[in-house]
């Protein structure tokens, strides 16, 4: 009966709106998310079931361990969200387009009905995908295109488990898990950037906890170094967009074909920093971090950066120190931490980027 409820909802959605590339974008979202829902069973079934492989097995029993910590440990909204499993045909769920224009970092902002604008668009079908990133590339966009392991539907439908998850590593599952439940906490129509950092802190103040519930500690350690490529990676990104920044300010000064050749420059010292980071990190560590190349997607060679991959890599990674300091400040209590988060995300724009600016600031002092 929920499931027909949730039904009826977005059909009523779709009736709301107008244009036909909307509809065909809306049918094509419902559909997937529908086919994915509906293809779902019981996680339990599955455990029981004698002729599922022993790994999976492991796998869904240990998401099962999972979603019952973040519910009373990590205070997560779980509802009933991953009690059924999906095995799919690849390991991404959805792929998301990201489209910036030439000479900017601001991504193109696409708006859906109750959720807001958002920096990125998501499809079921990578076809699809493909044709709208080339009315994108005819402007002359900057474009990328990467598959995603799970996305959230922020509590409005019963999201599923799914091979996605269960492909990764023990950590990695968890730690999404808890990301993708954290978007039901609190989400900002209009800022990308915020929520989405507020997951990944969720998700590795989540995982920490986890680890050392599990007795297992060390493997958190693997975390932070994977966590502290990401902050050296960002730190490269930062550097080359204040780059861009200063160099697109000068649209109409210079010359398109002058704009294009130090843009061009820019983003190949960016690119070769970022290869010389992997190639050190890979030496230093034995967590592989060539793995950490940004992959292109479905089999193509790895991605470069360009304006839509920096945008989307910012979104996901700006404030995390930021919020990793506000669960600090609230004591390391999951609960006083959405608390803080909640109050934060009622702020107008400006008071709430300054303050995480400040909390960034801070994190960095501390740690």
């Amino acid at each position: 009966m929920k499931q027909l409820s949730q039904i009826y909802t977005v059909l009523l959605l779709i009736t709301c709106l107008s244009g036909c590339t909307t509809i065909s974008y809306y049918t094509q979202a419902i559909r997937g998310h529908l086919a994915l829902t509906m293809a779902g069973e019981p996680v339990d079934r599955y455990i029981a079931n004698k002729e599922t492989p022993d790994e999976l097995r492991n796998k869904l029993i240990l998401s099962r361990q999972a979603r019952r910590f973040a519910t009373e440990r990590l205070g997560l909204p779980t509802g009933d969200a991953f009690k059924d499993y999906v095995a799919l045909e690849h390991s991404w769920v959805v792929v998301n387009l990201v489209a910036v224009p030439e000479f900017s970092l601001q991504p193109h902002q696409w708006c859906y009905p109750a959720l807001g604008c958002q920096a990125y668009r998501g499809y079921f079908h990578l076809v699809d995908a493909r044709r709208e990133e080339q009315r994108f590339k005819a402007k002359g966009y900057d474009t990328f295109i990467g598959g995603v392991t799970a996305y959230s539907t922020l509590g409005w439908f019963d999201d599923p488990l799914h091979s996605g998850f269960t492909s990764l590593s023990d950590d990695r599952m968890v730690a999404l898990m808890f990301h993708e439940l954290a978007h039901r906490v609190v989400y900002i129509k209009e800022d990308t950037a915020f929520n989405e950092s507020f997951a990944t802190a969720v998700e590795l103040e989540g995982l920490k906890l986890w680890l050392a519930h599990q007795g297992e500690p060390s493997v958190f350690e693997q975390a932070l170094v994977r966590f502290e490529l990401r902050n050296k990676t960002y730190a490269l990104v930062e550097s080359a967009s204040a780059d861009l920044k200063n160099l697109y300010r000068q649209q109409g000064v210079l010359s398109e074909s002058s704009l294009r050749e130090r843009k061009r420059l820019v983003f190949e010292e960016l690119n070769a920093a970022y290869d010389e980071l992997l190639a050190d990190e890979s030496q230093r560590t034995e967590t592989g971090g060539h793995r950490e190349k940004i992959k292109g997607p479905f089999g193509t060679p790895p991605v470069a950066f360009n304006n839509a991959r920096i945008a989307l890599f910012t979104q996901y990674n700006q404030y995390v120190p930021a919020f990793r300091q506000l669960h600090k400040q609230s004591d390391y209590d999951f609960l006083a931490f959405y608390h803080a988060v909640e109050s934060l995300s009622r702020q107008p724009d400006e008071r709430r980027w300054k303050v995480l600016q400040d909390l960034s600031q801070r994190f960095e002092e501390d740690f």
